[in-house]
């Protein structure tokens, strides 16, 4: 029996290298799977994972920043349904902070919210612990917070759905985000059991000496990746680009 893929979310997270002589390059945050995990076991990916249906409540268009129901519906045309449209980035903002920590959020001001401060990294630590203990909703901490959705800096990349011959199917959608300043990623140690920044052309390095094992969706974004020179070129790339399914 074919089953059915199930809608999903994932961020391709990238920060400039500092450092003399740098000129625009940039690192992509890649998290490895617990070997355990029955989908792509002991593989390095991108933080993501499936939609939840409070993704996609009516609720989410009041805290999506430039971002409403009809406009993500016309760039997600091949949704399975239109009102999951919208839930597509919510369910990646929210997956990226459950699996690293790392929230793209504003606060009312404008801001990207700030992790500096220890009172403030202590308080979303811990509504990072009821999400995963499902004691607390997304939506509510983020209204708690009075904060708003960073959905205008998800750029749509690419989609990919697995293959219909495997036991665990998903229909995933690609972002490319900058990654916010005063912020570090730290690994859930559930589902991932480490994090590391690297460039394109130092995970493809590594993927040939069979030291970074990756499955064909994520080894193909790398390669695209590693085409381009900075990350604005990167994010320019998704301007009025047009995206097919891949699997």
């Amino acid at each position: 029996m074919i089953v059915k893929p199930k809608d999903a979310s994932t961020v391709i997270l990238l920060r400039e290298r500092t450092g003399p002589g740098e000129n625009g390059a940039f690192e992509v945050l890649m998290v490895l799977r617990h070997p355990d995990n029955a989908f792509v076991p002991d593989s390095y990916v991108f933080p993501g994972g499936a939609l939840d249906e409070s993704d996609c409540s009516r609720d989410v268009d009041d805290f999506c920043h430039s971002l409403d129901r009809r406009k993500a519906e016309g760039i997600l045309d091949e949704i399975t349904a239109p009102d999951r449209a919208l839930g597509a980035w919510v369910a990646a903002i929210r997956e990226t902070f459950e699996e690293v920590g790392i929230l793209l959020t504003y606060n009312r001001e404008g801001q990207l919210i700030d992790f500096r401060s220890r009172e403030t990294a202590r308080r979303f630590s811990s509504y990072r612990q009821a999400l995963a203990e499902g004691s607390r909703s997304f939506l509510e901490i983020i209204s708690e917070e009075n904060l708003i959705l960073a959905t205008d800096r998800l750029h749509y990349f690419s989609h990919w759905i697995t293959p219909w011959f495997l036991p665990i199917r998903y229909d995933v959608r690609f972002f490319v985000a900058r990654a916010p300043e005063h912020q570090k990623p730290l690994h859930d140690g559930f589902e991932l059991t480490d994090n590391v920044w690297m460039t394109p052309k130092d995970i493809l390095a590594g993927n040939r000496l069979r030291r970074f094992d990756m499955v064909e969706p994520t080894l193909v974004t790398i390669r695209e990746l590693a085409r381009f020179r900075s990350i604005d070129e990167v994010i320019a790339s998704t301007e009025g680009k047009k995206v097919s399914s891949r699997s």
